[in-house]
């Protein structure tokens, strides 16, 4: 983990997102009752940084929380790009909505309210994108529901995967980092950004 002014610089020299995007963050913050859980400037442009040179047709995003995020990532959507976005608590997935709809990209985001792993069972589709930022707990199950269903060339961003420092201490998410790294089916690579996000594509 880097210290804090590290954060503040590196907030401080990444673009920062749009006029109405900064206004809904601060929105969200201020009403939501876990700021932390908001994808700040620096994860919300290496997302968008990454939808950018994937050029995902689909992306799934399992847990909405605010929006901020898929928000970000739609900015970055070639044409005929979307995002399905899945949040189980109705209050975000409201919040959520209402920032969207306000958006330039509502029509490029479809909210699923309910369980990850039902919403990850009903794509019938290649996910090219996938960003896994939900519930610790079920970052396994969501990542083997996931894999069999990545495009040749798709991606997983998983958020959380330093879980400030815990996972040195037998945390879940430590769990979770050695079960990908025992799978011969993909490759992964853990970013010391933010809390850490691993990237994990096919092998």
């Amino acid at each position: 983990m880097i210290s804090d002014g590290l954060e503040d610089y590196a907030d401080a020299v990444t673009s920062p997102w749009g006029e109405q995007l900064q206004a809904f963050e601060a929105k969200a913050r201020e009403e939501l009752p876990y700021p932390q859980m908001i994808s700040g400037p620096v994860v919300g442009r290496l997302l968008e940084t990454l939808v950018f040179l994937a050029r995902p047709r689909l992306v799934l995003e399992l847990g909405t929380y605010a929006g901020t995020s898929a928000l970000m990532m739609a900015g970055a959507l070639p044409e005929g790009g979307r995002i399905v976005t899945c949040e189980i608590s109705d209050e975000h997935a409201a919040f959520a909505q209402a920032g969207i709809d306000a958006s330039p990209h509502a029509d490029r985001i479809e909210i699923r309210r309910g369980p990850g792993l039902e919403a990850i069972a009903s794509i019938g589709e290649p996910i090219d994108f996938c960003f896994i930022d939900a519930d610790k707990e079920g970052y396994v199950g969501y990542y083997e529901a996931v894999v069999p269903k990545l495009s040749e060339h798709g991606l997983i961003a998983a958020d959380n995967t330093l879980r400030g420092g815990r996972v040195l201490e037998g945390d879940v998410m430590d769990e979770f980092n050695r079960h990908v790294a025992a799978d011969p089916r993909t490759v992964q690579v853990l970013l010391t950004v933010r809390d850490g996000v691993t990237l994990i594509r096919r092998s």
